[in-house]
């Protein structure tokens, strides 16, 4: 989950990989370093800590030349300092690289090179390959490092350079590798951003590919050196896309961009006036029996309300599961079974090897994914696009409330093709997904967001949160309370409402703010009483209800309005509500909410 950037060209390459880490700090910010090649040496220079501190070591002491290498590093072994900082080099300097994954077999290999006199500067295990290259290497750094990787069990995007080549090597195997195409000049990165800047032609490198860039352009092989084609794609999003646009941080601006996201999830795909949806899915809707969902963190909580949303509608019976412990379960899985995979990046790797064991059983496998060219896309029976935009605030939100959309979506395309979805109630539930961009704009509207700062601001020292839902909107609060834990580092739980006597009642007195989902549903009865629980005990009621329940705004403590919306769109207008709780709370806090500590955008490694 590290961030990777790679250039040659004419440019100052320190500059180049400086912008390109600055747009993947967000995968990694233990540290950072580059190394930049002038023709008679390669530099290295890093620094623990962010991005900056490297910057502004750079700013008073440049280094010259026009290719290089750069990383920001998140710890996996080894402490975060400067010693296990990347680049990594040899012990006489020629070989630099930097590695994004986990070497499984590290510890077997540095026994070897130790017994053999190589001496190592750090504790990392990517330290290693860059020893097995050394010894492998008789003047081809291409062949060296196809040498090295083929000792090497894990994963891993490495890119490396030699002081006496003006070339640079990279290969991926489960970990995200791109490849930039420019005018007279080649870049690399772990992920698109970071290099719109330059280029908007990009090459998705696929598991155990290897790319040799040059002045005189690229090739590509596979790791035993036979040439391999791949198409060179034109990315839609510009660089200012990928920018704040005005806003203080990326995550408040992600969260206001959430109207256009919807727009675009839902653009083009909401049909007739009977619920008729279009979905470009390669499947046999009729197929299935049994539907696995399979995701990590905010997507699994998407994934929970897609399983409300499938059973209801479609009557397939569904299990959500977190990926990670999936595919060590053995699942019984068969060729009647939809797995379908749930991932904003696509690499995230818990994910992917679950869908893999999905598809080992024989399961078809579907994404519901943002990020084209991902690994799991490349793997999957087919993809359904959430098209939500680049998403570069580690705690997701618009990616989290178009997946919701998705799955609403994907419910009324099968609740249709196999006719448990009558055209009143297709119709019905299509006016209110076409609806969902504008009510979620409604919740943005000033007044609201201001209500909710007031609020946020008054438990902000809080040490403890619970947050309370029911039916559709009882992953909304599970979601609430991962947003407030990510970001402002309050302890929160969440329940489905019917659950809080059964044990967390015992946490209650009157220091605790509760916040309790209760916008319209036909168990908004049930979620009111669950609330007088709650006052019985004193605790302090953060009440979220539909516009014009003033009926029930005598249960709360604080009572936030929310946009009234159809019971099965809600999760996806009352997300917004618990994004803007989590935010306003962390920013009281002072809390840096685009950069959590110990959490990565895209988690790359087991």
């Amino acid at each position: 989950m590290c961030g990777i950037v790679g250039y040659i060209g004419s440019r100052a390459a320190q500059d180049v990989l400086l912008s390109g880490l600055s747009k993947l700090e967000y995968r990694g910010y233990d540290s950072a370093g580059v190394a930049v090649g002038d023709g008679a040496c390669i530099n290295v220079r890093k620094k623990a800590g962010k991005l900056a501190n490297l910057a502004g070591d750079l700013e008073a002491a440049p280094l010259g030349g026009t290719f290089g290498i750069g990383h920001t590093r998140w710890a996996t072994h080894g402490l975060p300092n400067d010693t296990n900082s990347h680049p990594h080099t040899t012990e006489d300097g020629k070989i630099v690289l930097v590695h994004n994954g986990i070497i499984e077999n590290y510890l077997t290999l540095k026994e070897g090179l130790l017994s053999r006199g190589h001496t190592f500067k750090s504790d990392t295990d990517s330290e290693v390959v860059a020893h097995l290259i050394e010894e492998a290497y008789a003047g081809n750094l291409e062949e060296a490092v196809r040498a090295a990787l083929a000792q090497v069990r894990g994963a891993y995007a490495l890119v490396v350079t030699h002081v006496d080549h003006r070339e640079i090597v990279a290969a991926r195997t489960v970990s995200p590798l791109v490849m930039g195409v420019g005018e007279g000049e080649m870049f690399l990165a772990s992920d698109v951003p970071a290099l719109l800047a330059y280029t908007r032609r990009m090459v998705f490198l696929m598991d155990g590919d290897m790319v040799i860039l040059s002045d005189d352009g690229y090739r590509i092989t596979d790791l035993q050196g036979n040439p391999v084609q791949r198409d060179v794609d034109l990315i839609e999003w510009d660089a200012e896309a990928a920018e704040k646009g005005g806003y203080d941080t990326y995550m408040l601006k992600e969260i206001y961009e959430q109207p256009q996201a919807l727009t675009n999830t839902l653009l083009g795909r909401l049909r007739d006036e009977k619920g008729e949806v279009d979905l470009d899915i390669d499947l046999d809707p009729r197929s299935f029996k049994r539907i696995s969902i399979v995701a990590c963190g905010t997507a699994y909580y998407a994934g929970l309300v897609g399983e409300y949303l499938i059973e209801q509608l479609a009557r397939i019976p569904v299990e959500v599961d977190v990926a990670s412990e999936y595919r060590y379960r053995n699942p019984l899985v068969g060729e009647n079974t939809l797995a379908i995979a749930v991932s904003q990046s696509g690499e995230t790797i818990d994910t992917l090897e679950a869908m893999r064991e999905a598809k080992k059983g024989g399961a078809q496998t579907l994404g519901v994914i943002n990020a084209k060219g991902s690994s799991m896309t490349r793997e999957l029976d087919s993809t359904l696009y959430i098209h939500a935009g680049p998403e570069i605030g580690v705690a997701s939100t618009k990616a989290y409330t178009s997946m919701v959309s998705a799955f609403l979506m994907l419910a009324l395309w099968l609740g249709r093709a196999r006719g448990t979805l009558s055209d009143k109630e297709g119709a019905e539930l299509l006016h209110a997904a076409r609806e969902l961009p504008r009510l979620v704009e409604e919740a943005l509207k000033p007044e609201r967001v201001a209500r909710i700062k007031e609020v946020a601001e008054k438990y902000a020292h809080a040490s403890d949160y619970l947050f309370l839902g029911r039916g559709v909107n009882s992953p909304t609060a599970f979601e609430g309370a991962l947003k407030l834990k990510e970001i402002s580092y309050i302890h929160a739980e969440a329940y489905a409402a019917g659950e809080m006597k059964h044990g967390p009642i015992a946490l209650i007195d009157e220091k605790l703010p509760v916040a309790v989902i209760a916008t319209e549903s036909r168990l908004l009865e049930k979620t009111i009483s669950n609330v007088q629980e709650v006052r019985a005990r004193a605790g302090k009621v953060i009440l979220f209800l539909s516009d014009g329940d003033e009926e029930n705004a005598q249960h709360g403590d604080d009572v936030v309005y929310l946009p009234r919306a159809h019971e099965m769109v809600s999760p996806v207008v009352n997300a917004v509500a618990m994004q803007l709780l989590a935010y306003f709370t962390a920013s009281a806090l002072g809390k840096d909410v685009d950069k959590p500590r110990n959490l990565a955008k895209s988690v790359t490694v087991e």
